[in-house]
């Protein structure tokens, strides 16, 4: 039986997330969304529900979502694909980024998660997509952010000189420009 919930925000989805943990069947699968925030959160409550959440349900999936992605969220948010009664042994992570800014007018559409979709049909690993074994989760704050290992390629930063450098030759370009404007207004 499948159930729709509105979209929680704060303390109201921390405590729907809960108590749908608490009323799901064993064999019950479930999809929740909730702040990414809730993922890394170091008080009490958020690491004992991570740590029941891995060890009542089989947390096998968390969907990483881009800023506006759930309109009235308001926030980053993540979805958490599990099912209940077996301990989680490996989570499967995806950073879904469909290249372009979502809103009202801009939605998410089938096309933005196709890759999703896919991957998600063997869990296996991409440049967006990883593997964590939950021995490997620390067993103290239960911290299940999401780290890209993939993280793509390395950014090569510029040295200040050269910084420096094109500036000062942008400088002398807008001098130029601006000498040559001031010949055609007179």
């Amino acid at each position: 039986m499948q159930q729709n919930f509105p979209i929680r925000t704060g303390e109201t989805a921390f405590l729907f997330l809960q108590h749908f943990i608490k009323i799901l069947k064993a064999g019950g699968r479930a999809g929740v969304v909730i702040k990414n925030t809730f993922l890394s959160n170091t008080d009490n409550a958020s690491v004992s529900l991570r740590q029941k959440l891995l060890e009542e349900c089989n947390l096998h999936t968390v969907l990483d979502c881009p800023g506006g992605t759930f309109i009235g969220a308001g926030v980053k948010t993540v979805v958490l694909f599990f099912e209940k009664g077996t301990r989680t042994r490996k989570v499967w992570y995806y950073q879904l980024d469909p290249g372009r800014n979502l809103g009202k007018t801009n939605p998410l559409n089938d096309a933005d998660l196709s890759d999703f979709i896919e991957r998600q049909r063997t869990f296996a690993d991409s440049a967006k997509s990883w593997k964590v074994d939950v021995a490997d989760i620390d067993r103290k704050t239960f911290d299940l952010s999401v780290k890209n290992p993939n993280g793509g390629e390395e950014i090569a930063h510029r040295s200040p000189q050269e910084i420096m450098d094109e500036m000062a030759a942008l400088d002398q370009e807008t001098s130029t420009v601006m000498e040559s404007i001031r010949a055609l207004l007179k």
